[in-house]
This record gives C-alpha cells, structure tokens and sequence, in this order.
C-alpha cells in the first residue's frame, strides 16, 4: 500500500523541490560563467598592466638604466593588483624586482622564455604563494629580444571573487527559494486548501448525520465541480433514502391491508357459517314465542316475559344479519348510481330515528352531482352505518357532502358535533367486534361493514376530526372502479337488483 500525504506535501515534493534544484542548478551554471568570467578579466588585467610597462622598460634595459627600470616597475606595484613584477636578461638573469618575495631562481627556464619571444601565462608558486604569472618578452629599439618582463598577481584575490559570488549565489537561491516556497504555499491555501478544508467539512458534517447540508460552490471552477458533483450525489442518496423509506411504507400498508384483509376474510366465514347456523333456531324460537303470545293474557306476567323473549330475538337476528352482510363477499350487483340518490335513500332510511332523537341531518351535493359504477344497495349499507353509528355516539347534527377529485373519483364526508374518535383507538375502529358501546348496543360489526364494502368498491375510508368537534369519516371512491370489466352492466345490474 502507498503511503498517504497531503496535497501541500504533494506541491512542495513534485512543484517546489523541483523548481528548486532548477534553480540551483542554473544557478551553478551561472555562477560557474560568472567565474570563468573573473578569471580571465584577472588575467586580462595583469596582461594590461604589463604592456603599459612594457615599452619604458625596454628602452630602460637597452641603455642599462637599471634604477629607471626599478621605477617602472614600481609604478606597477604601486596600481594595487599586481603580487609582483620582475625584469630578466636574455640569459635569465634578474635585472629588477618588485614585490612581497622574489621568484625562486630558475635561469635556464627564464632564458627559453626569452628566446621564444612569445608571451605566456600561467599559474604559478612563488615561494608558496599561489599566483597568476604573465611573462612578456622585451625588445630593444632593433627589435632583437633584450629581456623578459614577467607580472604577477595572487590567485587568492581570483579565489576572494569566487568565494564572493558563492556566497551571493547561496543567499540569492535561499531567498528566492523561501519566497518562492512561501507564495506557492499561500497560493495554495487561498486558491485551493481552504475550499477544499471547507468542502473536508461539509463532508463531515454529512458524515455526521446532518443530511440535509450541502456544500457551497466557491473557488476555482474544479473544486465547484467537485462541490457540483457531492452535491449532486447527496440529493441522488437523499432521493433514493426518501424512495426506498417511501416504498418500505407502502410494504409495511400492504402488509397490513394483506393481514386486515386475511383476518376479516377469516372472521367472515366464521360469522357467516355462525349466522346461518342461529338464523333457523331464532325464526323457530321467535315463531314459537308468538304463538304462545297469542294464547296469553297481554296483561300477565308471562305476556310480558314472552314479549321480552322476541325483543332479544330480534335483537339477535339483527347482529344474524350483520353477521351475513359481513361475511357476504362477492355478490355485488354493479349500476351507474348518482351520489344524490344514495344520500337520499339512507337518510329516508334514518328519518324515524332522526326525528325521535332530535338529530338534524344537512346534505351538502356536489354540483353537478356526480354518479359512479357501484352497488347503491350495499353503498347505501355503508352511508346507513356511519350516519346510525353517530347518531348512537350522541350526535345532534349531521353534515354528509361529496366531491368530485381530479384524478376521477368521489370523496363523500359525514361529519358530525358527537364526542369524537380518540386518536388512540382509530387504527382499531374498523376491526371486526371492536366497539365503544357498551354491552348490548353495539355488536362492533358496523364499520367493520362498512371498511369490507368500501375495499370491495376499491376505495378507502378514514376517521378524522371534524370541524363541528365530532368525528369525519371519509370515504374515497373510484368513479370506475377496477372490477368495472368483471361487473354486470346498468342494465343487467338493474334487473339483478329487481330480481
């Protein structure tokens, strides 16, 4: 595995330590130039030095002025670049000298010089000294070698140059090595690190649980890209969370539905083989009750008894009866019916009880009153049931209205100013036996009713507060319902319904 560093790390290992070397190694280069370039202008100048004393010595040495000679070659010292400076004969010996030593004696090497006649120069040791020599021959007036003029110079002050422009080389690359690596790193801080620190941060910040944050496109156009695309990727995870937490609660309704549906098919057939079991023995019971009814005094005790006797007959053919529209399943008659005629048949249907109780029922229609595929008989059952149960919960006004939705179905509302629905008990109410009545007012089958009939139609109720302070009911019909293929036409449906 790699090892990990830092985008600064980065810069100054694959950005500044190469423009670095660079640096120094241009740097050598110039510095190298620099001194080849002081070397010669040293020599050039001891070269110079000695042609400008060149023709006075020469004529000095020809007619034997040897003191004229030592001032010639004094005035060369006196200039302040020269080590030393000498005078020899054509046989090498020394005529004059001037300096801080004299040269080691070397004759035969001198007279060879002088019989070339030709200048040379080179680096040389005078008794230890290291130093630049410049030999030039002299001539007299006839043009015939008369001697050999040689200057020198230290190679320490060549040396002192040299050491000076390192020294000014260093300092150079060091300063502007530091202040290049200082503005490349401040470069990198404004134009780089702090947007990435900060896109850094927004990614902890979503690591940490704050989903909903996003990060903020600034600096360069690449790290507005990178904040783009982190952007983009955190609503494409926001959206797929929503999506999948979405469908996990269509499932977990689904699965209740399955469930409700499973249990209520269950207790159907159970209710409806019950039902059919008691319906016999109640008709012969009741019949018998009336019979007897009939050979007793209306006045006597066991009058009374026997009418006591066929009201909880009734009584219990009532919950028979409930008992076989639960458990009734696939014996619906299908007919286009109008929302009008439905209202109007069930609260015809309630209009005795209404009036004994006090009940005032307001009916709010649609305009223009809509109709729909469905079984007015057991719609009219599930209009019944909610009204009826309202009124028996306490009740006194009623207010039953219906519109038509944009996606082609019908909402019909009953609401009423009765105790309400606690919250607690809502996902119950429509289970089959579960009521709020007390023992012998309700059987706890109605909702239960009227939750089958609606699944049948392939709509949906709900218990909601109302605004008169009561509970709503509200039930959402398709116009069409998805069985409209499989159920029988207008005028079948009709003619089954008369049958």
């Amino acid at each position: 595995m790699r090892p990990s560093y830092s985008l600064r790390w980065a810069l100054i290992l694959q950005v500044l330590v190469p423009l670095l070397i660079a640096m120094a190694l241009f740097t050598t280069i110039g510095l190298h130039t620099l001194e080849r370039s002081a070397e010669t202008r040293m020599q050039e100048d001891v070269e110079l030095v000695a042609r400008a004393v060149r023709l006075p010595i020469s004529d000095s040495l020809e007619h034997g002025r040897q003191q004229e000679v030592r001032q010639a070659l004094e005035s060369v010292f006196r200039i302040g670049r020269v080590y030393g400076a000498y005078v020899y004969d054509v046989q090498g010996e020394l005529v004059a000298a001037v300096g801080a030593v004299n040269p080691s004696p070397r004759t035969q090497e001198v007279a060879e010089l002088a019989a070339e006649g030709e200048q040379r120069g080179g680096y040389d040791q005078i008794q230890g000294q290291d130093v630049y020599s410049y030999f030039l021959p002299l001539s007299d007036s006839g043009g015939r070698i008369s001697g050999l003029l040689q200057v020198t110079r230290r190679a320490s002050d060549y040396q002192d140059t040299v050491f000076q422009l390192r020294l000014w080389a260093v300092g150079v690359i060091a300063a502007a090595g530091g202040l290049i690596t200082l503005m490349v790193l401040l470069g990198h801080r404004r134009a780089i690190g702090r947007h990435l620190e900060r896109l850094i941060d927004s990614m902890a910040l979503v690591e940490s649980g704050q989903r909903t944050h996003r990060a903020e496109r600034e600096g360069p156009r690449e790290i507005k890209s990178l904040s783009t695309a982190l952007n983009t990727m955190l609503d494409s995870i926001h959206k797929a969370e929503q999506e999948i937490a979405s469908r996990r609660e269509v499932q977990a309704r689904l699965e209740q539905e399955l469930r409700h549906a499973e249990k209520l098919a269950a207790i159907g057939r159970l209710a409806s083989g019950v039902a059919h079991e008691l319906g016999t023995p109640l008709g012969v019971l009741d019949g018998k009750a009336q019979r007897a009814l009939r050979k007793t005094n209306p006045d006597s005790p066991e009058a009374r008894s026997l009418r006591q006797i066929r009201d909880e007959v009734a009584r219990m053919e009532h919950i028979v009866r409930q008992l076989l529209e639960f458990g009734r399943g696939q014996n619906r008659q299908y007919r286009r019916t109008r929302m009008t005629d439905l209202v109007e048949a069930a609260s015809s249907a309630l209009e005795q009880p209404f009036n004994e109780r006090g009940v005032q029922l307001q009916v709010m229609p649609a305009v223009p009153d809509p109709d729909l595929l469905a079984d007015p008989v057991r719609l009219e059952q599930v209009l019944v049931n909610l009204m009826k149960n309202a009124m028996q919960a306490g009740a006194t006004q009623l207010e039953v209205s219906w519109v038509v939705s944009a996606d082609d179905s019908i909402t019909v509302v009953v609401d009423d100013d009765g105790p309400g629905v606690p919250a607690s008990i809502r996902e119950r109410l429509f289970e089959p036996f579960f009521t709020t009545k007390s023992v012998g007012e309700g059987t706890g089958l109605g909702l239960a009713v009227v939750h089958g009939i609606i699944a049948e139609h392939g709509g949906q109720v709900e218990v909601q507060e109302s605004p008169m302070g009561g509970a709503r009911f509200a039930i959402r019909l398709p116009v069409n319902p998805a069985e409209e293929s499989n159920a029988p036409s207008a005028e079948e449906g009709a003619d089954a319904t008369n049958v």
